[in-house]
């Protein structure tokens, strides 16, 4: 049970504070292993990329242009936080919904 974020991220903070049996991974340090990469772009497919970060604001038109997937290998911080990976179900983002979905509030 996983929590691929950053680990100076607010949001993936409060997210494994509610969730203590999860590890973090940092994905500045540690890359998100592929196949997840590739489930968590089958199932959120362009919401995977947080498009209103600083760094997508820092790429350029060419590079914002490129697929998801090799976005997100180049720049891991590109990736709304967190990815959540419990028993090969995945979940993204820490709205309500999610905190119902794993069993939270």
């Amino acid at each position: 049970m996983k929590i691929y974020g950053l680990k100076n991220c607010d949001t993936c903070r409060k997210a494994l504070k509610q969730l203590p049996d999860f590890s973090l991974v940092d994905v500045r340090a540690e890359a998100v292993p592929d196949a997840v990469l590739q489930a968590a772009h089958a199932q959120f497919g362009s919401k995977l990329v947080n498009t209103r970060s600083t760094t997508w604001r820092g790429l350029s038109e060419e590079e914002r242009a490129e697929a998801p997937l090799a976005l997100l290998r180049a720049h891991p911080a590109l990736m709304k936080r967190p990815l959540i990976e419990r028993d090969g179900e995945l979940f993204l983002g820490w709205d309500k919904s999610v905190q119902a979905a794993l069993g939270l509030g």
